[in-house]
């Protein structure tokens, strides 16, 4: 294929595949870049787009079309992540994710992390609250080389999901890897996300 072809197919497939994810509340880059090929009728892996060039398109299209509307959604998403890092604050809660990067959907839990050697800890603490949770596990890359199920509290907060992945204490130190560009991921502690609300 002509790279200028090959160029064309792959944003149409990284404005398809950000579409989908806002539209049908996709989280998983690779089921949206899935989605979006078969949408567009295209099979050449070749000209698959990069997961940060799938967040850029998503970026794009809220800025054109989620207007007002999305900015008062991620107030609230943001709202409801720090609720849930105060009422968690014993853990060193941190926000991550979409939630924390701006590209939040209506479908996005407010993504957490926590650090506690027993995962138990942030279950009682939430029934000393009397917040509802359920029990999950999420995968996450740790390092280049390593990926790891861990154990994750989903419960809602301010009518907003939440998901917090509970890494031992000294998992601190050493973020896990973005699925979007293969970095060490952005945590923002309750001081920074109380900021972000001030700007809103």
């Amino acid at each position: 294929m002509p790279p200028q072809r090959n160029d064309r197919m792959r944003r149409a497939r990284a404005q398809e595949a950000a579409r989908i994810m806002d539209e049908q509340g996709v989280q998983d880059f690779g089921l949206a870049k899935r989605k979006a090929a078969e949408r567009l009728g295209s099979r050449d892996d070749s000209c698959l787009p990069r997961n940060s060039e799938i967040e850029a398109a998503l970026v794009e299209r809220q800025r054109l079309f989620g207007g007002d509307s999305h900015g008062a959604r991620l107030v609230s998403q943001r709202r409801a992540a720090l609720a849930a890092m105060r009422a968690l604050d014993r853990f060193g809660p941190r926000l991550v994710g979409p939630v924390l990067a701006g590209t939040a959907t209506a479908n996005s839990a407010v993504q957490l992390h926590v650090f506690a050697d027993q995962p138990e800890a942030v279950v009682m603490r939430l029934l000393d609250t009397r917040v509802r949770h359920e029990m999950a596990e999420r995968r996450v890359r740790l390092d280049t080389g390593r990926t790891e199920n861990l154990p994750c509290v989903c419960f809602d907060m301010c009518e907003q999901p939440v998901e917090a992945v509970v890494f031992p204490v000294d998992g601190i130190r050493q973020s896990p890897l973005s699925p979007v560009d293969g970095r060490p991921m952005r945590r923002a502690d309750a001081g920074e996300v109380s900021t972000l609300l001030e700007g809103s």
